[in-house]
């Protein structure tokens, strides 16, 4: 048996704006969980991508976010325009950041928000006290941050140093360390009174608007991003326990191999409903990709995809991975909108644009 993919292609070059993606049931409390407001911390947004692909919410809700500053993202920069996570305070309008600053404000104080996560990864591993350049109070890794005790007034979730020491405790169980010293601390900046730089944060800005807030940080000592995800999902999921948010997911977190494999299945890319293909094991670059000059469209199934246009050609990523360069060939083309007639072995059949055809001795 033979397979040949039935394409046609065009494509455009996407606005790289955030995506809100809403698992919501019929009642229950409803978690928010943000990635990628700093684009070089990959532990992050890969795990929130992770959430929105392979977990269906059974009580409660989660949203999520997963590639808030896209831009910085697949540019695996802290910030090009900028330190993100400052500019919860103030910003300008001409900031290249106001767009997904202001609205991702609006969705952290939507009222059904109840608790808000935000995923990072942090420098070194946090210790209350000194060891050395790498284990030490001024590091982030490796920590849940919390910017204060607790909330000012009485709300759900709002014992901030109780949630934070339970789920560290949780997760520095030893069966849920891959190494002793990947242990979790809990960090309180005290930003009302000490951190000025936090008092522009995403955290302190939720906090300050009565939405218990959380950073998790692990560490970007830690190389393996598998593993570095692992400990965002398992401390996501207790954050869900503690809120009575009930979920199925699509892999056992326990088997590493098995959360590589979801990890890193890039998915599917679909140019103008002509062209779709898988980006697992392509080719770094495809040539000769036909395509018009404008007035073209392209999806991703993997919540992080995204175009780049540099000098004339299509770089694909999925986050700030880099999956495969389009070189582009420019022509007009015709939209087959309901199908194309091919005869495989004999028999004339009608086929959907991107739809598998098998055949036996021959097409034509």
């Amino acid at each position: 048996m033979k397979l040949v993919l039935v394409f046609l292609i065009t494509i455009y070059s996407n606005a790289l704006d955030f995506k809100l993606y809403q698992k919501d049931t019929d009642s229950g409390n409803t978690l928010l969980v943000i990635g990628g407001i700093h684009g070089n911390e990959p532990g992050g947004y890969f795990a929130a991508s992770m959430l929105t692909s392979y977990y269906k919410i059974t009580k409660g809700s989660l949203w999520v976010v997963p590639n808030l500053n896209f831009d910085s993202l697949v540019r695996y920069s802290r910030g090009i325009h900028g330190d993100m996570n400052r500019k919860f305070s103030t910003i300008k309008k001409n900031d290249k950041d106001y767009k997904a600053v202001m609205n991702i404000k609006k969705i952290i104080l939507n009222k059904k928000i109840d608790l808000v996560l935000n995923l990072h990864d942090g420098y070194g591993f946090y210790r209350r006290k000194y060891q050395n350049a790498i284990f030490y109070p001024n590091a982030w890794g490796q920590a849940f941050i919390i910017d204060q005790h607790k909330l000012d007034i009485q709300t759900k979730f709002g014992n901030l140093n109780e949630i934070a020491q339970k789920i560290s405790s949780t997760l520095n169980n030893r069966d849920n360390l891959v190494k002793k010293h990947h242990s979790f601390g809990l960090k309180n900046t005290k930003t009302k009174f000490l951190d000025e730089q936090m008092k522009l944060s995403l955290t302190y800005f939720a906090v300050t608007h009565n939405k218990p807030a959380f950073a998790i940080e692990t560490s970007k000592n830690i190389t393996d991003l598998t593993q570095k995800v692992i400990y965002q999902l398992r401390s996501i999921e207790e954050f869900m326990k503690i809120m009575g948010i009930e979920y199925q997911r699509d892999f056992d977190i326990e088997n590493y191999q098995d959360v590589k494999s979801k990890l890193y299945n890039f998915g599917d890319i679909n140019i103008n409903n002509n062209f779709i293909f898988s980006l697992n094991n392509v080719r770094g670059n495809i040539k000769y990709v036909p395509l018009k000059k404008r007035g073209n469209s392209i999806t991703f199934t993997h919540p992080l995809g995204a175009i780049r246009v540099i000098k004339g050609e299509k770089r694909v990523y999925i986050g700030n991975k880099h999956i495969t360069t389009l070189k582009p060939d420019y022509f007009e083309h015709i939209y087959y909108k309901n199908g194309i007639k091919i005869e495989v072995d004999g028999v004339v059949k009608t086929y959907k644009i991107g739809e598998e055809v098998h055949f036996g001795q021959y097409i034509k």
